[in-house]
C-alpha cells in the first residue's frame, strides 16, 4: 500500500512539471513541498480528540451489538436445550422470537456499520471540519511560503498554484472541436 501511495505521487509530480512546462514554467523555478499525512494526524491536537471521541463512540456500539449478539445467543441455546420437550406451538412461538431477536441485531448493525450508518455520519462530522482546516493550513502555507506546489503522503496533491490551472484553455479547445 505505501509503495502504491509512492507511485501516485511520482506520477503526480511528473504530471505537474509537464503541466508546468506547458503553463511556461520551467520545472527548475518551482517551489514544492511534501506532506507526511502521517505525522499531522498523529500530532494535530484536535485530530487526536476527535479520534478520542470517535473510539468512545465505537466502543459503546460494540458494546450495544455485543449485547444484542449475547442475548441471541442465549436465546438459541435455550431455545436448544428444552426444543425436544416443547410443543409444536411453543417451537413456532421461540423461533420466531429468535428471528426477531436476530432480526434486530442484523438492523442494528446495519444502522450503525452500513452505508450512510450512524458510524460513517459521526467520523464525517468529526473529521470534515479537521480536513477543511487542514487543507486550509496547507494553503496558507503554500501562498506565505512561496510554493506552487505541495504533495501529501495520501491523497497525492495537497495544493497547486492556481496559475498552473488550465482547465479553461482545455474547456475552449473542447468547444472548438464541437464546432
Amino acid at each position: 500500500m505505501q509503495r502504491a501511495k509512492q507511485l501516485v505521487i511520482i506520477f503526480a509530480a511528473a504530471f505537474v512539471l509537464a503541466t508546468g512546462f506547458i503553463a511556461n514554467v520551467s520545472a527548475q523555478s518551482m517551489k514544492i513541498g511534501f506532506i507526511k499525512d502521517d505525522e499531522i494526524k498523529k500530532t494535530y491536537k484536535a485530530w487526536l480528540r476527535a479520534q478520542e471521541q470517535w473510539e468512545i463512540e465505537r466502543k459503546a456500539w460494540d458494546t450495544e451489538a455485543q449485547t444484542k449478539s449475547d442475548e441471541l445467543t442465549t436465546m438459541l441455546e435455550e431455545y436448544e436445550k428444552q426444543r425436544l420437550i416443547l410443543s409444536d406451538d411453543k417451537k413456532r412461538e421461540r423461533e420466531a422470537a429468535l428471528r426477531a431477536k436476530k432480526d434486530a441485531l442484523d438492523a442494528y448493525t446495519q444502522q450503525i456499520y452500513g452505508p450512510n450508518g450512524t458510524a460513517e455520519m459521526k467520523q464525517n462530522e468529526l473529521l470534515s471540519p479537521l480536513l477543511a482546516n487542514i487543507n486550509k493550513a496547507i494553503e496558507q502555507v503554500a501562498i506565505d511560503d512561496g510554493y506552487d506546489i505541495i504533495f501529501t503522503s495520501m491523497s497525492g496533491l495537497g495544493y497547486i498554484k492556481p496559475t498552473f490551472d488550465v482547465t479553461a484553455k482545455v474547456l475552449e479547445y473542447l468547444d472548438k472541436l464541437d464546432q
